[in-house]
């Protein structure tokens, strides 16, 4: 568990009620990574790195069919993985991490996605964010907040933290705020905002109301003549 800073009560309130106003506007958040298991899931969010969830499921059901199991991916031909894979992006790495993790699964852990923190860490291709995905998502487990470019922007225009690039300063910020039974949906729906409202590009500052209400600290609101944290 990373050193997580202290947070006034004021500060942590202020963070509930953005929640408790993003699940109202987003009541089922989910992880969209399509996946019946912790391996697919891992398998899908090494992945969705420099990807887009959209792109990796359209890969994953060819691929699942073709390697089910982290006995058949160990002994899939990296030539194949790759072409399977291609349009994910930086396909020739992925396919190395996919291969190498599924045999360290069969080797190390019984064929079983592990479900610590640093067993998964001990997958190539699985860094901290990756581990947050599975261990949340696959495992009901909140070791984490994943941060992702959505959950980075959106925090920093909700004011939920000052670090503009730093993302694990920025997961210590979020975990610091939120209580950890919300952690994994948290990151849900700050996603599900940024896609769906406060996008990256924009030419006037948003106009979802949980933007309004909170985000009169962030550089959008300049563009309205507004002055930083009124």
């Amino acid at each position: 568990m990373p050193k997580i800073p202290k947070k006034s009560a004021e500060a942590k309130q202020r963070a509930m009620k953005i929640y408790n106003e993003l699940l109202e506007h987003y009541p089922n958040p989910r992880c969209e990574l399509d996946h019946q298991n912790p391996f697919e899931l891992l398998i899908a969010t090494i992945l969705s790195a420099q990807c887009t969830d959209v792109r990796v499921n359209k890969v994953t059901p060819d691929l699942f069919e073709a390697y089910p199991t982290p006995e058949a991916m160990a002994e899939a031909p990296l030539e194949h993985l790759e072409e399977l894979i291609r349009s994910t992006g930086f396909y020739r790495n992925k396919a190395k991490s996919l291969k190498e993790a599924s045999a360290k699964i069969v080797d190390d852990y019984n064929g079983s996605v592990p479900d610590t923190m640093d067993e998964l860490l001990s997958l190539r291709g699985a860094a901290r964010k990756t581990a947050n995905v599975v261990l949340g998502n696959a495992f009901g487990v909140n070791e984490g907040v994943v941060v992702d470019t959505h959950v980075k922007r959106i925090s920093n225009r909700l004011a939920l933290t000052r670090e503009k690039k730093n993302t694990d300063k920025i997961e210590r910020d979020l975990m610091a705020l939120f209580p950890r039974e919300t952690w994994t949906n948290l990151s849900h729906l700050l996603i599900h905002h940024g896609r769906n409202a406060c996008k990256a590009r924009i030419s006037e500052p948003p106009d979802h109301p949980i933007c309004i209400k909170y985000g009169k600290k962030c550089e959008c609101w300049k563009m309205r003549g507004q002055t930083n944290g009124k």
